[in-house]
């Protein structure tokens, strides 16, 4: 049913079309108005149970419990509040616990920022999270019920990311799946392992080095699974709704000499200008990296193998190179594709179509090494 709400909201309704059992929160921009919708959801009846902590730490360590105990989970958060999960995250993964996170993107202190880039969950990419990015509320939307529907398979926790603001905030048009559409693709979810006071099982103890080593090599070995069920899950949503998803998405990529590869609405960006200049008669291509964790080596490299290839990141590595710019280049080593980096958004800063324009002009020339997106004006420089 086509929806008229703000993005927050709609992501809201759709998390409680899946029928979660149990919810901890913490609001924070810019996911609060989500967290006010779920405990709106959960005073009308609608989830079991709805957890109102102290900090995110404690969200996400409530969901620990609770998954462990058996019941779907989801929570939300963004910037400093995922970094404050930071240490559970881990154990989240470790335990092989299906929790669900929707994640709104907003830049991380010093100094304070609410606005949008991706500092906060690509630094959180080893953890052990599937991480699914969306470049627009549609996505977003169609993201959650696919999310649970492969951590429950899987047994590994899945972050759904939208940029703060631009898309939790929008107001616009989307397609939500009722619960009865919800129903037919998502199972209910039993998890094999439960903590029950009849059947006692330990989970998360004590490992010694042998033993260690092993359980990290099957997490490594379990996200690499992940991505035929992801694309498993895409093609089943789409079968349902009409919009089937993959690891990636390309637009006008096949003839293309150049293409931009990035992740989040600034891609929406790039596919405007790509209209534009492909008019003028220029062969150029966006690349949506839809899936940051498991990577899409292959995908990546029968897509783009041989191209002019720039990479946006709204994000950066203090003392190396920009982290998907880097993640994309060794995905094409050996491939011919000459990999350019560009960088910026940071802290909100808007990726106009002119700077999109620029970084194509850019890549004819051959690879660029780096190059900021936007300019910081001089008083922000000083001190």
């Amino acid at each position: 049913m086509l929806k008229t709400k703000e993005g927050a909201r709609v992501l809201g309704e759709m998390a409680v079309n899946c029928k979660p059992q149990v919810c901890a929160c913490y609001p924070i921009t810019p996911t609060t108005h989500l967290t006010e919708e779920l405990n709106r959801y959960y005073s009308n009846g609608r989830i079991p149970e709805y957890i109102t902590v102290e900090a995110e730490f404690s969200a996400i360590s409530a969901l620990i419990g609770a998954s462990a105990a058996g019941s779907r989970t989801f929570t939300t958060t963004g910037g400093q509040g995922l970094l404050y999960m930071h240490e559970p995250l881990f154990s989240a993964a470790g335990m092989r616990l299906p929790i669900v996170m929707l994640v709104g993107n907003r830049a991380v202190s010093s100094p304070l920022n609410i606005w949008n880039d991706e500092q906060d969950s690509i630094s959180q990419r080893d953890t052990g999270w599937i991480q699914i990015y969306c470049k627009n509320n549609q996505e977003a939307v169609d993201a959650i019920p696919q999310a649970f529907y492969v951590a429950e398979k899987i047994l590994l926790p899945v972050m759904v990311c939208v940029d703060g603001h631009y898309l939790t905030h929008a107001v616009e048009q989307v397609d939500v799946a009722d619960e009865k559409v919800v129903d037919e693709f998502l199972p209910p979810y039993k998890y094999p392992l439960k903590l029950d006071p009849e059947n006692p099982v330990s989970l998360g103890v004590y490992a010694n080095p042998t033993h260690y080593q092993i359980f990290r090599e099957d997490i490594m070995k379990d996200m690499e699974q992940a991505k035929q069920l992801l694309i498993e899950a895409g093609k089943k949503w789409g079968k349902l709704t009409g919009r089937t998803y993959g690891l990636v998405s390309g637009y006008k990529v096949k003839d293309a000499d150049r293409v931009i590869v990035g992740v989040g609405s600034v891609m929406d960006n790039v596919i405007t200008v790509v209209n534009e200049l492909r008019e003028k008669g220029e062969k150029v291509g966006a690349l949506h990296l839809r899936v940051f964790r498991p990577f899409p080596h292959e995908e990546l490299r029968e897509a783009l193998a041989g191209r002019k290839i720039g990479v946006i990141d709204r994000d950066i590595s203090i003392g190396g190179k920009a982290p998907i710019y880097l993640e994309v280049l060794e995905a094409l080593s050996g491939t011919k594709a000459q990999v350019s980096s560009f960088f910026g958004g940071l802290g909100g800063r808007g990726i106009k179509r002119t700077h999109i324009r620029e970084m194509f002009e850019k890549m004819k020339k051959g690879p660029v090494s780096q190059w900021v997106a936007t300019e910081a004006p001089k008083a922000a420089m000083s001190g």
